[in-house]
């Protein structure tokens, strides 16, 4: 498949589109996984194209789904952001045309009533606010934020001992502040169809999102894996796991839950195709993307 810039699946009666801010990205794998280089890369032949460069980069992506189950808008993690002062050079006070490429999708920020964090760091919670007249505002205006307790509690602390990001100054705090966010348990259900997996690890109260309508089922993997090369070496931890044991072990039972079977997975951080099948593969894993008739690509 080649990338558009939207890619859509139908669950069931549930849709899910991906809107991209920053795709088709290549890294150095040593930026991600301290423990990784190009030669270990290029061992995975099947990551290439699409997950990894000839000469062992890998390609990853920033992204949002917006799921839609029956009236409900619910957008899932929301990106970088504009404006922002960041240290990654790439994300830094950035000038992208996210919200009108969302708008584009059939998905104005008006219509989106539930922005749902799997986490709090600052590639997914960017576009929760935008700069007006000088202050960090609420993008989604009719939305509820869905933050989980746990996350919230766990950073809260972290940005009283001065130890958290800017991002919680500038994408989190001031939904609180409008009194937008709604703090739920990391099991918490936003639809019948719709709901939350506690996957911790990457942080204390890291979440997936579980979508199960019409005997179709699939999962929005949030940061719990990174990229589809840790399917094929799952014990490969990330420079940015808070834990790494809790990380590996919920890696592990969440890749071996779903291989063979036919779940869905899309990879908040997955290059194009983004969703697709995790399969055994020996004492591992394999990640096969989506065939072209699961899905819908403008």
């Amino acid at each position: 498949m080649t990338a558009g810039k939207f890619m859509t699946w139908q669950v069931g009666a549930v849709r899910v589109t991906r809107v991209a801010e920053l795709a088709g990205i290549p890294f150095d794998s040593a930026y991600m996984f301290a423990q990784s280089t190009p030669q270990r890369v290029q061992r995975h032949a099947w990551l290439a194209p699409h997950f990894a460069c000839a000469d062992g980069r890998l390609l990853g992506s920033i992204h949002s789904f917006v799921i839609e189950a029956g009236k409900r808008r619910i957008i899932v993690d929301t990106g970088v952001g504009n404006d922002k002062s960041r240290r990654v050079k790439t994300w830094n006070r950035r000038q992208g045309p996210f919200l009108d490429d969302l708008a584009q999708a059939g998905y104005p920020a008006d219509s989106i009533d539930t922005v749902l964090c799997t986490h709090l760091h600052v590639d997914h919670v960017g576009w929760n606010t935008v700069l007006l007249d000088g202050r960090w505002a609420p993008t989604f205006r009719n939305a509820r934020y869905v933050f989980g307790r746990r996350e919230w509690e766990h950073w809260r602390a972290e940005q009283a001992a001065q130890r958290a990001d800017e991002s919680m100054a500038d994408s989190v705090q001031p939904i609180v502040e409008a009194g937008m966010a709604e703090l739920v348990d990391m099991n918490h259900a936003l639809t019948t169809e719709v709901w939350l997996e506690p996957t911790p690890g990457h942080t204390p109260g890291h979440v997936s999102v579980r979508i199960s309508s019409l005997g179709k089922d699939a999962v929005i993997t949030g940061d719990l894996i990174h990229h589809p090369l840790q399917c094929a070496e799952p014990d490969l931890a990330t420079n940015f796991d808070l834990d790494d044991d809790v990380a590996r072990r919920t890696r592990h039972d969440f890749l071996a839950r779903c291989a063979n079977r036919p779940t869905l997975v899309l990879g908040t951080h997955f290059a194009p195709p983004t969703g697709g099948w995790v399969v055994d593969a020996g004492r591992a894993w394999r990640f096969d993307g989506a065939p072209a008739a699961f899905c819908d690509e403008r």
